[in-house]
C-alpha cells in the first residue's frame, strides 16, 4: 500500500490576498493545486483538507444581502463552502486523473462549545478591508474585526477540533486508493447534546483539523500549502528570514501571527511531536519541491 499524506490547502491559497472573490479566479488557483496533487497521488494516498476563510466570508456577505430571512449560521455556511470548493477540486482532479476515484465528503468535527475562542474570535474570514471600511462594517453588522497584515478582516470564533466524526468513511475511501477531499474549511463544527449533535456557530482552523486528521489516519506526512513560500521570522520586514529546515524545539522560541502562520506552525509541530514524522509548510505552486525539501519549510523532530 502507498503511504498516506494529508495535504492542507489554505483558503488564501485558493483565493489569494487581494484576489477578486469570484469563481474564475478561484478555479485558476485550483487548477494549480490539482496539478500538484495529481503528481503526488502517484506515490501517496492523498487526503485533502482545504481552508474556506475567504469563501465562507463571501457566503456570509451574500447571506446579509437578502434581509427577508434570518442569516444562516456559520456551520451551515461552512458546509456550503465544503460542497463548493470540493466540487471544483473534484472536477479538476478528475480531468487530470480520469481513472481515479475522487470523493468530496462533508465532514463533521466535534468541538467544545465552551472553547475559549468562542469569547475571543480569531479566525479571519472574508475579504480584506481598509481600517475605515472594517470599522464601518463592524458597526453595521456587529462584527469583530482585527488587523491582518496591513489590512483588516472580519474574525469569527474558531474552536479547536476534538474528534472527526466521519473518519471511518475517510479511511474506507483511502483504503480503496481514492483521493478524498474532507474536513473542508476545518470541518463542520458540531457539539454533542442529549438529542444528538448540533451545529456550532464558528469556523475550525483547517490546519489544526488537518493535523488531527493526519494523526487519526496514522498518516506518514502532513503538508500545509498556503500563499506564503515558507515560514519566516520577522515576516513583512526588511530583515525577514525564511526557515528552511527547523526542529519543533527551535520553533518554540518564536511567535507567529495567531490568525495566519501561527496555526500552521502549531499544527506542524503537533503532528511531528505525536508521530515522529515530518511536516512541511510552503506555497501551492511549489508543492512537490516543498515535499522534497527544495522549497518551503520542513519541520522535524531531532
Amino acid at each position: 500500500m502507498k503511504p498516506t499524506i494529508v495535504v492542507a490547502l489554505g483558503g488564501n491559497a485558493l483565493l489569494r490576498r487581494g484576489d477578486q472573490l469570484d469563481c474564475p479566479t478561484q478555479l485558476k488557483n485550483i487548477k494549480i493545486a490539482a496539478s500538484a496533487i495529481a503528481r503526488l497521488s502517484r506515490n501517496y494516498r492523498v487526503a485533502i483538507v482545504h481552508g474556506n476563510g475567504p469563501q465562507v466570508g463571501l457566503l456570509a456577505l451574500q447571506n446579509l444581502a437578502y434581509s427577508e430571512v434570518s442569516p444562516y449560521p456559520l456551520d451551515v455556511l461552512g458546509a456550503e463552502s465544503q460542497g463548493m470548493i470540493g466540487y471544483l477540486l473534484t472536477q479538476e482532479l478528475n480531468n487530470l486523473l480520469t481513472e481515479s476515484q475522487i470523493t468530496t465528503l462533508l465532514t463533521r468535527i466535534e468541538v467544545d462549545p465552551n472553547d475559549p475562542s468562542m469569547q475571543d474570535p480569531s479566525k479571519f474570514v472574508g475579504p480584506i478591508y481598509s481600517q475605515e471600511q472594517a470599522a464601518t462594517l463592524a458597526e453595521q453588522h456587529g462584527w469583530t474585526v482585527k488587523a491582518d497584515g496591513n489590512a483588516f478582516r472580519r474574525v469569527v470564533a474558531s474552536p479547536k477540533p476534538k474528534n472527526i466524526l466521519d473518519k471511518p468513511a475517510i479511511q474506507t475511501l483511502l483504503a480503496a486508493d481514492g483521493i478524498v477531499i474532507c474536513c473542508g474549511g476545518g470541518g463542520i463544527p458540531v457539539q454533542p447534546t442529549p438529542n444528538g449533535y448540533q451545529g456550532v456557530e464558528g469556523v475550525i482552523d483547517k490546519d489544526l483539523a488537518a493535523q488531527l486528521l493526519a494523526q487519526q489516519l496514522d498518516a506518514d506526512k502532513l503538508m500545509i500549502l498556503t500563499d506564503a513560500d515558507a515560514v519566516y521570522l520577522k515576516w513583512g520586514t526588511p530583515g525577514q528570514q525564511a526557515l528552511n529546515s527547523v526542529s519543533v524545539e527551535e520553533l518554540k522560541q518564536y511567535n507567529f501571527a495567531a490568525g495566519s502562520m501561527g496555526p500552521k506552525v502549531e499544527a506542524a509541530c503537533q503532528f511531528v511531536r505525536a508521530t515522529g514524522s515530518e511536516a512541511y509548510i510552503g506555497s501551492l505552486e511549489h508543492g512537490l519541491d516543498v515535499l522534497a525539501g527544495k522549497a518551503g519549510t520542513r519541520v522535524y523532530q531531532p
